[in-house]
């Protein structure tokens, strides 16, 4: 029994540097580095995106309404008016009433900086001119007429489309797109014709040749949409 205890003594004797002694832990493991917690597994931090909507746009088309227009002014006199702003004929648009008196226009911009440069030049040329911004809508919904269409004003109220196409015989027209309007007037109601040309020189050859001329011993007086 001695013996076995003096073999167990020894035994721990020479295994005591493997056990840590009561006071003394493990040393902790090199420190490493914050993951990033991303979804992505990505170890480089991301800085924000930037939203676009919290910035002032300054490209895309931008729209506005002029008005203080006269009923004969037109397309080329607005170009004219803004000169430097890029205007073409394909960025105006007529805005016309019920009977087709002209009323504004709108414009179409190439960007914020273009449309601030327009209300600059109105201020500064001391016009009765108004622009104001409103939205791609008001573009859409009005009709582009590029001076292709001719309205005929006075129209018997018994014409007939066969009696427009008399009325412009000699001239090169669409004659399927003859349109009789009649709007509620006082004594009478009012009738007018729109009627589609092949091209500009059409149009402004028949307003030319045939303006005031008569159908069914009416005056008719015409006017080219632009």
């Amino acid at each position: 029994m001695q013996r076995q205890l003096s073999l167990l003594g020894h035994v721990l004797k020479s295994n005591g540097s493997r056990f840590p002694r009561p006071n003394q832990g493990f040393l902790p493991p090199l420190r490493q580095l914050p993951r990033n917690l991303s979804t992505d597994g990505g170890t480089e931090s991301k800085e924000p995106s930037f939203d676009p909507f919290l910035q002032s746009p300054t490209k895309g088309l931008i729209y506005g309404r002029l008005t203080g227009i006269g009923k004969n002014t037109l397309k080329t006199d607005v170009i004219h008016f803004f000169e430097g702003c890029g205007l073409t004929m394909q960025d105006i648009k007529v805005d016309y009433n019920r009977t087709y008196a002209s009323f504004g226009m709108i414009l179409q911009f190439s960007s914020w900086t273009v449309f601030d440069t327009a209300t600059r030049l109105i201020t500064r040329k001391g016009r009765l001119y108004r622009l104001e911004k409103v939205d791609r809508g008001q573009w859409d919904l009005l009709k582009f007429y590029d001076g292709k269409v001719v309205l005929l004003q006075g129209v018997p109220r018994n014409a007939l489309p066969e009696d427009i196409e008399r009325f412009l015989s000699g001239c090169n027209f669409d004659a399927s797109s003859i349109q009789i309007i009649v709007r509620p007037g006082f004594p009478d109601p009012s009738r007018f014709a729109l009627v589609h040309f092949p091209s500009q020189i059409e149009a402004m050859n028949a307003f030319r040749v045939k303006n005031r001329s008569f159908c069914l011993n009416n005056p008719i007086l015409m006017r080219v949409l632009q």
